[in-house]
């Protein structure tokens, strides 16, 4: 039987991260390791197993190179496998109801995937969503897992990822040229509503916000009819729209947060569990 190296989980986690993170000391806060450990780890990786070079630096920052962006695929795959395989075997027969609240924002994008693979592990396990926006279920008590959006400065809980917030409206639309801005936006206590209008309002940009609704099919409804422009995190935006930025003159976006929250009160293994899925579904 021929004999193929094997690659220590712990080296692939760690790689993940710094891809995700884009750089090695970022990787070590979140790993809570020092930045030589991690530095060792990926050393030990790219010379002992893989031979080849799986990162180019660029002072601090880091980029993966053609063979470190066909390793971080197959990484992502391996400890994903891992997990279900563990969970599957140490719990097989879990069962339980865990009750989660994330905004309509990342239902269809993240939550599909992160739900089905969670189901395959834990088929005795029912789960209860609720859509709400962030501000009304921070406020809700009855969650174990609350995922909401934060602005910079402001993050609580543990961070998913980082979405950078754009501009975008229907392909050919050319609302920006309009003389008052129509927008469709979240409605109620929205951050990223808050931060559109107030950067407007700086740039002395005429503005009106004419369509709002909590679901953000309905506001890409709109913006798809080219009735309006929004504001929303760049993976969310669809292929069908331009994403517009300051060279179109509009004032550049923050970066939004995307956290975990969990109320250690209601905790319990299947909720432990969901909480895993979710932390490694939304970062990829």
């Amino acid at each position: 039987m021929p004999h193929f190296p094997t690659i220590d989980s712990e080296l692939l986690r760690t790689f993940t991260v710094i891809a995700d993170q884009g750089g090695f000391t970022r990787a070590g806060d979140q790993l809570n390791r020092t930045q030589s450990a991690v530095s060792m780890q990926m050393k030990r990786l790219e010379e002992d197993v893989i031979q080849r070079p799986l990162f180019s630096r660029e002072g601090r920052h880091v980029h993966l190179t053609a063979e470190g962006e066909m390793l971080l695929g197959y990484a992502r795959r391996i400890l994903r496998l891992q997990g279900e395989a563990l969970n599957s075997l140490r719990t097989p027969d879990m069962v339980g109801l865990v009750r989660i609240g994330t905004p309509d924002d990342y239902v269809a994008r993240f939550l599909p995937g992160v739900l089905a693979r969670f189901a395959r592990s834990f088929p005795l396990v029912q789960v209860e969503m609720h859509c709400e926006p962030s501000a009304q279920l921070l406020q809700r008590h009855d969650l174990d897992l609350t995922i909401v959006t934060r602005e910079p400065g402001k993050e609580i809980g543990e961070l998913l990822r980082q979405e950078q917030l754009v501009w975008a409206q229907a392909c050919g639309a050319e609302l920006q040229h309009l003389e008052q801005l129509p927008l469709a936006m979240f409605n109620g206590d929205c951050f990223c509503r808050h931060w559109a209008c107030n950067a407007l309002e700086a740039q002395q940009r005429n503005y009106r916000v004419a369509y709002t609704s909590p679901s953000l099919s309905a506001i890409f409804a709109v913006v798809g009819a080219g009735l309006a422009i929004t504001a929303q995190p760049r993976s969310l935006i669809p292929d069908s729209m331009q994403v517009l930025g300051p060279e179109h003159g509009l004032p550049e976006m923050p970066q939004a947060s995307i956290v975990l929250l969990r109320d250690t009160r209601r905790s319990s293994a299947a909720s432990e569990s969901l909480a895993a899925h979710v932390i490694e579904g939304f970062r990829h």
